[in-house]
């Protein structure tokens, strides 16, 4: 029984990462109808935001370890509205797949920028929280899960709050329903575009910093496995939904932590893609996702 819960406990600390990160692709895509694959290279510029910004911060402190989060998310922020001004705005109207391609050139920019600006060397990203190991009996709770889930569900919440409750929710709700009615009635698509980049680029970036407390090696390509997995978890909860999108990174990260501590623990990875093809033959819109008929 204590294996099981300490096994599940993991698999929640990794799916609320995957979580964050899916969140990203399933807000671009609810806006804009296309997936960002240069998302998971956020994640990982953000993560190196948060490696500088902590070299001239005191370790193991509660607020240094808060301002490199937030530091991560703002740069990670930045450098999603970026992404979309020079990259994706010109393309606002060319086919899915001029879109597509451009964003598998913007991933691999990234990457191969990452690896002459950070060296291609993985380097140790350092503890910018306390640490510390907490014994219920038999289980062992590791501060660092901790805090990776107690910030995950409230950047999760506070997600939910800004789409449903505020003006801007309001106005990126009314683009992902009908971009040129919600034009005419006076709202700014740009700015909600470039808003709902920000606001998922900033979410990866916290999930840079999440991921590496418990996986303290970071490198330029990062973010290529953990990116594809969290593509995966926004499938399975149904992409464009965003409380699917929280739910398919806690199954999947779940999912994966119980096959890595089985005798099958060399299809861990495979498993994150086994699941996606089970979804898109029995449930293509997703566990929490609607299907709906395109017009064509």
């Amino acid at each position: 029984m204590t294996e099981f819960l300490q096994q599940l406990l993991n698999g929640l600390s990794l799916g609320a990462i995957y979580a964050l990160i899916a969140l990203g692709y399933t807000m671009v895509y609810g806006v804009l109808r296309f997936i960002n694959f240069a998302h998971a290279d956020v994640f990982m510029v953000g993560a190196f935001a948060g490696y500088y910004l902590g070299q001239f911060l005191p370790e193991d402190t509660l607020w240094g370890g808060s301002i490199v989060l937030i530091g991560a998310m703002a740069a990670s922020a930045a450098l999603g509205m970026t992404i979309e001004r020079l990259a994706y705005r010109p393309l606002r109207n060319a086919p899915t797949l001029n879109v597509l391609i451009t964003a598998i050139g913007v991933s691999l920019l990234l990457q191969y920028s990452g690896q002459v600006f950070f060296g291609a060397a993985p380097r140790t990203f350092p503890p910018v929280l306390p640490s510390r190991n907490f014994e219920i009996g038999t289980l062992t709770l590791s501060s660092n899960q901790l805090v990776v889930i107690g910030v995950a569900i409230a950047l999760v919440v506070a997600l939910q709050f800004i789409v449903f409750r505020t003006k801007m929710g309001t106005a990126m709700r009314a683009v992902s329903l009908n971009p040129k009615a919600a034009q005419l009635v006076g709202v700014n698509n740009n700015v909600v575009i470039t808003f709902t980049f920000a606001l998922g680029s900033a979410l990866a970036g916290a999930g840079g910093i999440l991921y590496s407390l418990n996986y303290p090696s970071i490198d330029p390509l990062m973010g290529v496995m953990p990116g594809l997995k969290a593509f995966v978890a926004a499938i399975l909860g149904g992409i464009g939904n965003i409380p699917g999108a929280a739910l398919g990174g806690l199954l999947l990260g779940t999912v994966e932590t119980f096959v890595a501590g089985s005798q099958y623990s060399t299809y861990k990875d495979a498993i994150a893609f086994a699941i996606l093809i089970i979804i898109l033959l029995f449930r293509p819109a997703g566990l929490l996702g609607r299907f709906t008929a395109e017009k064509v």
